[in-house]
């Protein structure tokens, strides 16, 4: 059996059994209908698609590969969360992967990628753009404005940044470094997700 070469990265714990996210650099599109996301590969391949399920008492969204099969979803931790805890739970599995913590303030978006069982911090998503943010909560006009975050490892090193682009639907590049243990697919899930809760 071949040793796996020195540019794969490890295993982790915190991967997801039904997608590989190897790139370094993916594309998050919302649809101009609804809080519905596509996200792709550098090469522009569908990876996966997640839409936020309406009317439900705890806020969900389902992701699938880009072949259509359950991947993942994000689901809010109490009814009705604006602002708390979203578990990232493998369909494979059925085992929550990682949870979203948001921190929220008037003038700072921070989100934390923790353990599920011991609230250990693995990443923290942090608003670049103070004003901006306080803005995109206060004045619907402002959601027009991209914003953009900044991705840092447990240990506050910087490690990708999630872009926004200006455009009527919201698109983010979301690009993580290959040398990280950073969890991609729960910075992606991440992306799709504030999207949606800053947009309210």
């Amino acid at each position: 059996m071949p040793l796996p070469s020195a540019s794969e990265p490890e295993p982790s714990a915190y991967d997801i059994s039904t997608v590989d996210l190897s790139d370094d650099r993916y594309e998050v599109k919302q649809s101009a209908i609804r809080n519905k996301y596509t996200v792709r590969d550098g090469a522009g391949n569908v990876v996966l698609r997640g839409k936020q399920k309406m009317f439900k008492l705890k806020e969900e969204f389902p992701f699938v590969d880009g072949d259509g099969e359950d991947a993942f979803s994000v689901k809010a931790g109490g009814i009705m969360d604006v602002a708390g805890n979203y578990a990232i739970t493998d369909a494979g599995t059925g085992e929550e992967v990682v949870v979203l913590d948001e921190d929220y303030s008037l003038f700072v978006e921070n989100w934390t990628v923790r353990d599920p069982e011991t609230g250990e911090a693995l990443a923290t998503i942090r608003s670049k753009n103070k004003l901006l943010s306080a803005l995109r909560h206060l004045v619907g006009a402002a959601n027009l404005f991209p914003n953009k975050y900044e991705i840092f490892d447990a240990d506050g090193g910087h490690v990708g940044d999630i872009e926004g682009q200006f455009s009527l639907r919201d698109t983010y590049t979301v690009t993580v470094d290959d040398a990280s243990d950073v969890p991609k697919e729960a910075v992606i899930a991440a992306a799709c997700v504030l999207d949606a809760l800053e947009n309210k």
